[in-house]
């Protein structure tokens, strides 16, 4: 445009009207919008929430009522340098997963446990048993302590079918704690069925799998633990968290409560 009323000597209105321009776009001045609140948000979240990714702040943000697009905000994530290094690579080939598995579909039709294993400051090291409900993702308890066997396993089951129901079926691996007697009777006597993964197949336990890595992320290695009651008062922060908190990609961004309280209200109706 501005070639053309230099070099010709027309106006500004015949030379938009040659190109097929509007005069309003010629004459438009971009003006930027103020990000400085918005990435001071971005910037409180990232520093509390170390491990959360720009789509989980954005959930956040609009939860707290920001109306702001995801591709703003990862714009800001990423002039700020919060971009997350990965810790564990991508796998380049599905893993395979066994094909007879049953899919859960309500509260307590399944659930899966694992063990994560840690350290406090002074190295000792500890166990945490972890359990999840395969259907709404809940943590339903992490228990930690030195060491287990077979019977501690039982008592955190006992205690979690005091406060909910048996699950009809529990995924887990072929531990030593899990393959004991004493499960395998509490099992029994419960009408539990005991899936057992397949030797060297952690992808048959895919959800716990998960559900650790995000525990050790977010948890296990921001913390430090000073002792074992230390420990367990963090976890269990961390788990009420997870639970009422942390939205959850794979249930709309709901939180694991917030998901299992819609199904037991759809229940009720």
């Amino acid at each position: 445009m501005r070639h053309l009323h230099l070099s010709y000597g027309v106006s500004e209105r015949r030379s938009c009207d040659v190109v097929l321009l509007c005069r309003g776009s010629y004459r438009y001045v971009h003006h930027g919008k103020d990000d400085s609140a918005l990435r001071l948000r971005i910037r409180q979240i990232a520093e509390t929430r170390i491990r959360y990714g720009y789509l989980r702040i954005h959930t956040l943000l609009r939860r707290e009522g920001w109306h702001v697009n995801h591709k703003r905000v990862y714009r800001i994530y990423c002039e700020e340098c919060l971009n997350l290094r990965r810790k564990r690579p991508r796998r380049r080939v599905s893993a395979a997963h066994r094909a007879n598995r049953p899919v859960a579909s309500s509260l307590n039709d399944s659930w899966s446990m694992d063990f994560v294993a840690d350290s406090l400051f002074n190295g000792r090291r500890f166990r945490a048993l972890t359990v999840v409900d395969n259907w709404s993702r809940q943590c339903l308890a992490i228990r930690v302590d030195q060491a287990m066997k077979g019977d501690d396993v039982v008592d955190a089951m006992s205690e979690l079918t005091q406060i909910r129901n048996c699950p009809k079926r529990i995924f887990l691996d072929n531990g030593s704690e899990f393959i004991s007697k004493s499960l395998d009777r509490w099992a029994y006597e419960n009408g539990v069925t005991l899936d057992f993964s397949r030797p060297g197949k952690p992808t048959d336990n895919a959800l716990i799998e998960s559900f650790n890595g995000s525990f050790r992320d977010e948890c296990l290695s921001v913390n430090w633990f000073l002792s074992m009651d230390d420990a367990r008062q963090k976890i269990e922060d961390w788990r009420q968290e997870y639970n009422d908190f942390r939205p959850h990609t794979a249930l709309k961004n709901l939180t694991p409560n917030e998901y299992a309280n819609q199904f037991q209200e759809a229940g009720n109706l």
